[in-house]
């Protein structure tokens, strides 16, 4: 090489990076250049010797698919000889050599695995079929790499797409990371495709053996006794703007938090954390929202806080106001994610849902919108087994009736909140309408819809001005 030569090849070294006025690669060209390629995590000895225990053994079958279900397998003809050998088994017939050759021959699928001598090879492959349920671990846990890996590059594609805002890539990498640690983390058969009727007879004697279960603690007692709600239940608050739905949600949040130590979570979608604090002290110091909200306090309103701010403190209650509105599918992320970290609230309440974000384009039908949500949130109660209360708008219809008495039928934009809740209370307050009604200061709770009893009416103490609901007769 000439000395100009040379020089240019040392500039251009300098551009690239590289030694001796060679271009450095970038990692993947690393790979290439080093001749090697990766290979998804995978243990083909561990697949061969789980599916030859399960040849040499009925017990072994019983073992292995406690801990995998026959998707983990990285070869796609061990999925195909594990899910022969599951389906025999479940038949009660023999499952050898033998008489899964003849049942892939008769599924036509003996060719594709490699026929009858691949069989007996996988048997020849393991020495005892005792440490089965050994080698399916290794398979799941092959499996499960590869999931997360899989999750990875779809992260990693989202964050190199251009067509969406960055907050929405990082809750969607959230949530995606999220589900796939929900995806190994399921139990045994939680939907209950294989579990016998004596184990839920069992699991129901021992729940009865410990005693009356009154349902989760409410501040209206009338109430708890007719909901009765427990985990898994869709509670739906619906009333006109302005009737006390937010009132009785936080009422019921607070009560579960403050009186019982038990955590719950309020998500606002309509008031700023600051109005909710507002609420929330007027509430449990029992002094006048306008003190509160206009900052002027007297020394004795002071000390009525000063009472309360220690109880407040410590009390399990997480106020959310995410910004921007949230999707179910975000409240999912969330909920997830204090479900790995052990902090799932004893109840979730929405305020309110029509006005939680659809996950569909804009421009979809509104009441598909609506109905989706719905079943979102009551899909979400069943998959955290948390009960969860959801308030809801009601349509002009109900001031067109003759008493303005709300009905089922006034639940705007959705018939799904109806289908999808296990209770619907109604709320109707008299002087809403006429200030000076003799009931001025009463609120009924219509329960109109009890999937777990009976409906009828609960009629409470509506405390405006300290922004709460109490029983009758209580703290007037």
């Amino acid at each position: 090489m000439s000395s100009a030569s040379q020089q240019s090849a040392d500039a251009d070294g300098g551009l690239f990076g590289g030694e001796h006025g060679e271009p450095e690669l970038v990692p993947a060209q690393r790979q290439a250049a080093a001749g090697f390629e990766r290979v998804p995590p995978q243990d083909l000895s561990a697949e061969q010797s789980v599916l030859g225990g399960m040849l040499l053994s009925k017990a072994a079958i019983a073992d292995v698919i406690e801990v995998i279900k026959g998707h983990e397998y990285y070869r796609p003809v061990h999925q195909t000889i594990h899910l022969a050998i599951v389906d025999m088994y479940g038949r009660g017939e023999p499952a050898d050599p033998i008489t899964v050759t003849a049942e892939l021959t008769r599924r036509g699928e003996l060719a594709k695995v490699g026929g009858a001598a691949y069989l007996h090879t996988l048997v020849q492959a393991v020495p005892t079929a005792a440490h089965a349920e050994h080698y399916a671990g290794i398979v799941r846990d092959c499996w499960m790499l590869r999931k997360a890996i899989e999750a990875g590059t779809r992260v990693t594609a989202m964050g190199y797409a251009q067509d969406a805002a960055p907050a929405e890539v990082v809750d969607a990498a959230a949530s995606e990371l999220l589900e796939l640690q929900a995806t190994f983390d399921v139990g045994k058969d939680p939907a209950g495709w294989d579990t016998p009727l004596s184990e839920l007879l069992e699991e129901w004697e021992e729940a009865q053996a410990e005693g009356e279960n009154p349902g989760l603690p409410m501040p209206y007692a009338n109430l708890q006794r007719m909901l009765g709600t427990v985990p898994g239940h869709l509670v739906v608050i619906a009333g006109r703007p302005g009737m006390g739905k937010s009132v009785v949600l936080l009422d019921l949040m607070r009560h579960l938090a403050v009186i019982h130590g038990k955590p719950a979570a309020f998500v606002s979608l309509e008031m700023a954390r600051r109005q909710i604090m507002n609420r929330l002290i007027a509430a449990e110091a029992e002094i006048p929202q306008h003190a509160v909200r206009t900052r002027s306090m007297d020394a004795d309103q002071w000390k009525r806080y000063d009472r309360v701010k220690q109880i407040l403190m410590q009390a399990p209650l997480r106020l959310i106001v995410p910004p921007g509105g949230i999707t179910v599918a975000q409240i999912r992320s969330n909920l997830r994610r204090w479900a790995i970290e052990d902090q799932l609230p004893a109840a979730l309440a929405v305020d309110y849902l029509q006005i939680v974000r659809p996950e569909a384009a804009k421009g979809a039908n509104r009441t598909n919108e609506v109905d989706a949500i719905a079943r979102g949130l009551k899909e979400l109660a069943l998959e955290f087994d948390i009960p969860i209360f959801a308030a809801a708008q009601l349509s002009r219809l109900t001031t067109a009736t003759s008493d303005r008495v709300p009905q089922l039928s006034h639940l705007r934009e959705s018939g799904e909140i109806e289908q999808a809740a296990d209770a619907v209370v109604l709320l109707h307050r008299e002087d809403y309408y006429e200030p000076e009604h003799e009931r001025a200061g009463e609120i009924d709770l219509i329960v109109a819809k009890n999937r777990e009893g009976s409906t009828g009416i609960v009629s409470c103490a509506f405390q405006g001005r300290f922004s709460r609901v109490r029983d009758m007769g209580v703290g007037t």
